[in-house]
C-alpha cells in the first residue's frame, strides 16, 4: 500500500515546517492529488487515520483537491483531459502525447497553530 508511504512523506513535510516555525500543531493541510497518481481514496483515508494520531497532523483539517490529468498531443498540439496514460487524442486519435499534470501528490498549503 503506497498510500502509507505517501502519508509518511506528508507527515515529514508537516513535521519539518512545524519545527522550523516552532508550531505546536497544524490547523489544516491542503493537498492536491492527481487523477493519475494511483492514490486509492479509501486506502488513503485508512492510512491517514493509522499514521497521524499523536503527530502534528492529529487534529488537522485535511482538504483534498483532485487534479484532473491533462495532456498535449504531440501530433496536433491539442490539450485534453485523460483518465488513463494510454488515452488517445480526441482530435486526431494519436497516442503520442506529453502529460502536463495530474500525476502526483502535492502539499499545497499548511496552516500552523
Amino acid at each position: 500500500m503506497h498510500e502509507l508511504s505517501l502519508i509518511e512523506g506528508i507527515l515529514g513535510i508537516a513535521n519539518e515546517l512545524a519545527e522550523t516555525h516552532h508550531a505546536a500543531s497544524i490547523e489544516s493541510i491542503e493537498l492536491e492529488i492527481g487523477t493519475l497518481a494511483n492514490v486509492e481514496g479509501e486506502a488513503f483515508d485508512f492510512a491517514w487515520k493509522a499514521a497521524t494520531p499523536a503527530t502534528v497532523l492529529a487534529n488537522a483539517e485535511r482538504i483534498i483537491h483532485h487534479i484532473p490529468a491533462t495532456a498535449r498531443c504531440l501530433i496536433c498540439n491539442q490539450e485534453f483531459e485523460i483518465a488513463q496514460y494510454f488515452d488517445e487524442c480526441p482530435n486526431c486519435g494519436s497516442f503520442r502525447k506529453e502529460i502536463l499534470n495530474g500525476t502526483g501528490v502535492k502539499v499545497k498549503r499548511i496552516t500552523l497553530t
